[in-house]
């Protein structure tokens, strides 16, 4: 493996690209009717596809992936240098805080927050 892509399910690519656009305070590399791909790390991107394109492409041999919304089905645990101005940009975006800045059991500073989508994110320092 050289090279990793996140695919995020959504209900609303324009917006979720807007949303993700303001949290990562980056451009996409891709936006095209079914896809935008965010460059988060040399080899990571995150992408985010419309539910309804990757039904498609599943042919109904799965659930339709809006019978899942709003219900954690991952987590996107990022590592910044300053959780504080992250965490400033994630309440303008309008994320939805779930858990605050805190110690955890594990070592890293992070807090907890969810997407329109219900998506759930974190954003830790260690």
């Amino acid at each position: 493996m050289n090279s990793v892509e996140i695919i995020l399910y959504v209900s609303d690519q324009n917006a979720s690209t807007k949303f993700y656009e303001k949290l990562l305070d980056k451009k996409p590399v891709l936006f095209v009717p079914g896809m935008t791909s965010f460059q988060i790390v040399e080899n990571c991107r995150l992408g985010l596809m419309p539910s309804n394109s990757i039904a498609k492409i599943l042919q109904n041999k799965t659930p339709h992936p809006d019978n899942g919304s709003g219900i954690p089905r991952c987590e996107l645990y990022v590592y910044v240098d300053d959780i504080h101005q992250a965490y400033k940009r994630a309440i303008d975006c309008g994320a939805s805080l779930i858990s605050d800045i805190a110690l955890r059991d594990w070592g890293d500073y992070a807090y907890y927050f969810a997407d329109s989508d219900g998506h759930i994110i974190a954003f830790a320092k260690k």
